[in-house]
């Protein structure tokens, strides 16, 4: 449901793009849509007043409205880029491929991963492409765990678990720990 709302969303900012970038062009150019101004937004007299005004000004105008502009750009290349690899291309064995959710094996390994000890909590998200996924685990650790044996034990059996399980010949993961902030106890 959270991907329809995503998707919804970036429907949504588009339209809202388009709008105010048509108002935009309407308003400096004067174009009478519904019998609306017959001048433009700046008189003949004040283009010849700032035309004439210091030559750097008007850089400095167009650089900070392109970099706006690419900034802009980004923001919504990065909006329709998929964060998240939908699903797995596994093989079966047979010359036939068969289609693994990704959200199912996230949630297997950050189950598993989770059950470790001295893990508080694990989050786990699939990337890369159908036939060569990879995994981001961003792992938090107990204020009592050894990172290392938590590393040892997502490296080991659980990244091995689910790399036979999906049948993928290998599955890279970055992983990130973090310990959870407790509080101080008072001792009396």
């Amino acid at each position: 449901m959270s991907g329809l709302l995503g998707t919804v969303n970036r429907i949504l900012l588009a339209v809202a793009g388009a709008v105010l970038l048509a108002a935009g062009v309407v308003l400096l150019t004067a174009v009478r849509p519904l019998k609306g101004r017959a001048e433009p937004l700046l008189s003949a007299e004040d283009r010849r007043r700032y035309l004439h005004a210091e030559g750097w000004a008007w850089w400095v105008l167009v650089a900070a409205l392109t970099l706006c502009l690419l900034l802009a750009l980004w923001w919504l290349l990065s909006q329709l880029r998929r964060s998240r690899l939908r699903e797995v291309a596994v093989d079966t064995g047979d010359g036939a491929f068969a289609v693994l959710r990704g959200r199912a094996l996230s949630d297997a390994v950050a189950a598993e991963a989770g059950a470790l000890d001295g893990v508080a909590g694990c989050r786990v998200v699939l990337r890369g492409r159908r036939g060569s996924p990879a995994l981001r685990v961003a792992v938090e650790l107990e204020a009592h765990a050894v990172p290392a044996d938590a590393l040892a034990g997502l490296a080991g059996p659980v990244l091995t678990h689910a790399r036979t399980s999906a049948g993928l010949p290998e599955l890279p993961a970055e992983a990130r720990f973090k310990v959870t902030s407790h509080r101080a106890q008072r001792v009396s």
